[in-house]
């Protein structure tokens, strides 16, 4: 690990805190002009989703109907009824997106796929990055909004399920992430900033509580106007 991941892992609550949990059940509200592309405005809205840290694994509830959730892992995706019954499955999930653009319609298992990996890595990053199959280098920093920001390039092993191979984490001075920059493979729409903040403290893990996903336009600059994702945390449990 470089020195910048050791101190951006510290800094939101330590590996040996984190290692002590194996799963975090967060309630949240998402909205963004995103879910209406794709046709699935509503859906997240108030939901809770439960990920397992250990391994990649998440849960939203309710998905689509009070009484299903979905059911997120790399190689597949399913929707379930609270008994655990299948209402729908598919194998290798990301295959589906191929050729798809922003405006590309989804269906449910695309919705879950998306949402399953996304909010999984957002919960486990930065911890995940000590395992030794992840790759990190320090980039230059930069300045943004009169703050100078740390650059943490992180390259995804291929077994997990992600935007893309290669992400960007722009850190503060405290070592709390403060911008994350990507290009979803499964979107193909271009480069996204992704911008935490409100920390919180849950269970001696600092969470930021607002996050906001805008379109990049020339040179990075996120083009703020436009609110691809947002995502408001309510309560993080961990165990």
């Amino acid at each position: 690990m470089t020195d910048l991941t050791t101190t951006v892992i510290d800094a939101h609550g330590g590996l040996d805190r984190y290692s002590r949990y194996r799963t975090a059940v967060v309630q949240f509200h998402s909205g963004g002009a995103l879910w209406d592309l794709k046709g699935k405005g509503g859906v997240l809205d108030s939901s809770t989703v439960r990920i397992d840290l250990d391994r990649q694994y998440a849960s939203h509830s309710p998905f689509t109907a009070p009484d299903l959730h979905s059911s997120f892992a790399a190689q597949r995706v399913a929707v379930e009824n609270s008994a655990g019954d299948v209402q729908a499955e598919r194998f290798d999930p990301r295959a589906a997106f191929a050729g798809h653009t922003l405006e590309t319609p989804w269906d449910d298992l695309h919705l879950a796929y998306f949402a399953g990996y996304a909010m999984w890595t957002y919960l486990t990053s930065p911890f995940i990055f000590a395992s030794p199959d992840f790759k990190t280098e320090e980039l230059e920093p930069v300045t943004e909004d009169g703050a100078t920001l740390r650059r943490l390039q992180v390259t995804f092993p291929s077994r997990i399920a992600t935007h893309a191979p290669e992400q960007v984490f722009y850190y503060d001075e405290a070592g709390l992430l403060r911008r994350h920059d990507y290009a979803a493979e499964v979107l193909n729409a271009g480069p996204a900033a992704h911008y935490s903040s409100d920390y919180k403290e849950f269970g001696g893990i600092m969470v930021p509580t607002k996050r906001r996903v805008y379109p990049q336009g020339e040179g990075g600059v996120a083009i703020r106007d436009i609110e691809l994702v947002t995502i408001d945390i309510d309560h993080v449990e961990f165990s």
